[in-house]
């Protein structure tokens, strides 16, 4: 019998930020932080990340408290708003209105920047990832009232400043060089998204 080899193991450092995360993600649905229900919660994490092979994720080495704080400002001030576009568009145009599903190349190719923007833009009101393609780094999304094709030049450009966002809140070193020389030479999102 073949045996299968077994991945390389992930230094206890580097899991260390994920288990710490989902420790906290274990106490949170029964807003219950104490030691007891956490230390608990933290045998969990460690038998799954130990017991099943699972790919490692890989965290850029920095976070930026001060982006945190503005973007996250700037996210909940942008879900209020479309919270009251949705709101009108169902009371205004009801079953008239016209959906699309749009594909949205990301620039970054990291698995952690992929998945935390397709969380926060399906925390958007109208708009839902109904696929990813790990391999291009494209979301695909179902967006409300879309009827042309400035429509969804606008919210192909939002889901890139949600992107440049997190980068600037997380991302590695590269891909924060790489938003900000796109801003400095002057591209927007969407013709950058464009040229890939």
């Amino acid at each position: 019998m073949k045996r299968t080899p077994r991945r390389p193991r992930i230094p206890f450092l580097s899991e260390l930020p994920l288990l710490v995360w989902l420790v906290l993600l274990w106490g949170a649905p029964w807003q219950d932080f104490s030691a007891g229900n956490l230390l608990f919660g933290a045998t969990i994490p460690v038998v799954v990340v130990n017991l099943f092979s699972l790919p490692p994720v890989e965290l850029g080495g920095r976070l930026n408290v001060a982006a945190g704080v503005l973007f996250a400002a700037w996210f909940v001030y942008h879900v209020a708003v479309a919270s009251f576009q949705v709101l009108w568009l169902a009371a205004a145009a009801g079953p008239r209105l016209r959906h699309a599903v749009l594909a949205v190349p990301l620039r970054t190719r990291t698995d952690l920047i992929l998945t935390a923007t397709g969380h926060a833009i399906s925390l958007v009101p109208g708009s839902l990832v109904v696929e990813v393609d790990r391999s291009t780094s494209t979301l695909y999304l179902h967006c409300l009232n879309i009827s042309g094709q400035q429509e969804a030049e606008a919210f192909r450009a939002q889901v890139l400043r949600i992107e440049a966002g997190l980068v600037r809140v997380f991302g590695t070193r590269q891909e924060l060089a790489m938003i900000r020389a796109e801003k400095g030479a002057g591209r927007g999102p969407v013709q950058e998204a464009a040229k890939q």
